[in-house]
């Protein structure tokens, strides 16, 4: 069974750049799988991207060389199940604001004795380059789970959630967390924001625990690094390709012609 390289630089803490993919089209995730991200999450909570197209993304950037994880729907087992017998090397279970939540993520994704994850497919083993046998023998080791920390509530139970054995690492989604910061007087302060963040570092890293956290360009992503995250998302897809053509535009448009009448 192919070693996950994710997996390894995580338990060593060593920095580690992603992407996420919403676009269900193969040329574009080839080309981010040769483009020399460690890992990419095809975001299955929020994109419209089908089972039978996700697992063909996973093959795909498997194949390439890159790490492919599944961002799910939701923490429940049969979303976690679905994802792993896909192809996906690991997954990124949104909006874990309890132990619970992340003792029943981390089960779903391992077989007993560990975990309740069912046995079935062949996908999962062909991702990995190995018969369904030895994938059964080493899936465990070899398969990423990753927390989403995204409330208040979140970093309320970081303790707790963070004692459950079997976590990778834990990813901020600053978006959610934001929102879910707000009062009645509004957004809070980027001071208050970047508290938070320190706040989950220090908990996750009394126990040895990596954290991560979504970006959006290089300079924000290399800042993080410098902080001591570990796993970093880099922007998606979709925001390459609009980013990208806002700045085409505005280069071109002034050279446009003014319409007449």
């Amino acid at each position: 069974m192919r070693p996950n390289p994710l997996k390894r630089d995580l338990a060593a803490q060593r920095s580690t750049f992603g992407c996420w993919i919403s676009l269900a089209h193969p040329w574009s995730t080839r080309i981010l799988a040769r483009s020399g991200f460690d890992w990419l999450t095809v975001d299955l909570e929020h994109a419209p991207i089908g089972w039978s197209e996700a697992a063909a993304m996973f093959a795909i950037v498997a194949d390439n060389g890159c790490v492919p994880l599944a961002r799910v729907p939701a923490g429940s087992h049969d979303q976690i199940k679905r994802a792993l017998d896909s192809g996906a090397w690991g997954i990124v279970v949104p909006a874990v604001d309890s132990a619970d939540q992340a003792r029943a993520a981390v089960a779903a994704a391992k077989y007993p004795p560990k975990g309740d994850r069912s046995t079935g497919g062949g996908l999962h083993a062909l991702s990995f380059g190995t018969t369904t046998a030895d994938y059964y023998a080493h899936a465990d080791d070899e398969l990423v789970v990753v927390l989403q920390i995204e409330s208040p509530t979140g970093i309320a139970n970081l303790p707790e959630i963070c004692a459950v054995p079997g976590i990778d690492a834990l990813l901020i989604g600053p978006n959610d967390l934001r929102a879910f910061m707000r009062t009645p007087a509004g957004q809070p302060s980027e001071d208050e924001f970047e508290a938070a963040l320190v706040e989950i570092q220090r908990v996750a890293g009394e126990v040895g625990v990596p954290t991560g956290i979504v970006t959006f360009d290089a300079e924000s992503a290399l800042l993080r690094s410098a902080q001591g995250m570990t796993m970093i998302g880099v922007s998606s897809d979709v925001l390459m390709m609009s980013h990208q053509a806002d700045e085409l535009m505005t280069a071109l448009s002034a050279a446009r012609t003014p319409s007449r009448g």
